[in-house]
């Protein structure tokens, strides 16, 4: 490739069309394979186009599978068609109820709200006034709304949306949870008195097959690459080890490294060493995702578990407690929270004269971790 003159890019040249298509959240303008959940949606949606409460949904499916693309292809649509207020919150970003109904205050009111002084109460009241006042209906999907588990924030967030029409007569909320933790079963993670009035439908996204991500890939790769940069076996090859992971996300950035990759050669195609190369990267898409949402006590336990893999949770703390001086109780919901996350596995095990004892371990490589809490 490169010996060739009329294969390398001159300086002010590119393989990319338009790089933006191969962004995390970029929202394509065709959405292949996920027909029959997105009919589902827009039967739970279709209530709010008539001024009407929508039915509650919950959204279920691993990482990668079109579940954010899907909500917001069809919020998109009602926010062109209708009247009706629409709001996506990042639970991972906005993980406590009052993050959470601040971000619906700023997406009603086009401002944020204080940063204190301003209880939830008063809060909630002038968002559910708003509807009231505007005879709006207001659809929220609580994306990754696992991370609202992990904060025991979940119930209470949830409650006072469900409940909106009881206490604000002419409120109408719908809500859309989406998880991608397939190990948590929400309804029964939830209160009581949250699971008396939660009676959601269900839609699950499976991950995609093999043919069906080179499909969705090729189709971006059209958009993001000039034509003959990217050929049918290099796409088979992102293809295979994109189903290897399970995540779409996975393809879409390994596609954009293996294409600046190419540039980095001086290339106008993509070769197999270009994906090979970009793949050690693009594998940890979902352990980066996950780091980045991590407090700084979160980020210092798993720098901690680095030097201390494998050791017992109880000797662990001893460092973890020297470096951020915090208890034992929020040292155990940390590392809950990282083992439901998968960053971590916390496996249990009899220790002789000391009962049962948590074993802590990295579940990526170390120097992998590393590289991206930097």
């Amino acid at each position: 490739m490169t010996g060739d003159p009329d294969g390398m890019l001159s300086w002010d040249e590119s393989v990319f069309r338009d790089e933006h298509v191969f962004e995390i959240d970029y929202v394509p303008e065709t959405f292949n394979h996920r027909e029959s959940q997105v009919e589902s949606l827009k039967y739970a949606l279709r209530p709010a186009a008539r001024g009407s409460r929508p039915l509650n949904t919950m959204v279920r499916g691993p990482p990668g599978t079109g579940k954010t693309t899907a909500i917001q292809k069809l919020f998109g649509e009602l926010a062109a068609q209708t009247d009706v207020q629409t709001a996506h919150v990042n639970c991972q970003v906005d993980s406590t109820r009052y993050a959470v109904f601040s971000r619906l205050f700023e997406r009603l009111f086009e401002y944020e709200p204080p940063s204190s002084g301003i209880s939830f109460k008063k809060l909630f009241g002038q968002i559910t006034d708003r509807l009231i006042d505007e005879d709006e209906v207001l659809v929220v999907a609580l994306d990754d709304v696992n991370y609202l588990f992990y904060e025991n924030e979940a119930s209470d967030t949830l409650y006072s949306m469900l409940r909106a029409h009881e206490t604000h007569s002419g409120a109408k909320i719908g809500v859309i949870v989406v998880s991608s933790d397939l190990g948590l079963d929400v309804i029964d993670e939830l209160d009581a008195r949250v699971q008396s009035v939660f009676r959601p439908e269900e839609v699950y996204f499976p991950v995609y097959d093999v043919t069906e991500i080179a499909d969705i890939l090729g189709e971006r790769a059209a958009r993001g690459f000039h034509d003959g940069v990217l050929d049918r076996p290099e796409l088979e090859q992102v293809a295979e080890l994109t189903a290897e992971n399970g995540d779409l996300r996975v393809g879409i950035d390994l596609l954009r490294r293996a294409g600046l990759n190419a540039e980095m050669r001086a290339s106008k195609t993509i070769a197999a060493e270009d994906v090979d190369s970009a793949y050690e990267k693009s594998k940890f898409v979902h352990l980066s995702r996950s780091l980045r949402g991590l407090s700084a006590s979160e980020r210092a336990l798993v720098e901690v578990l680095v030097d201390h893999e494998g050791e017992r949770a109880g000797d662990v703390y001893e460092a973890f407690e020297a470096e951020t001086d915090l208890g034992y109780t929020r040292y155990s919901e940390i590392i809950n929270k990282l083992d439901q996350l998968g960053i971590i596995d916390a496996e249990y095990a009899d220790v002789e004269g000391r009962g049962r004892s948590r074993t802590l371990t990295l579940a990526y490589d170390a120097e992998a971790v590393l590289d991206r809490l930097e």
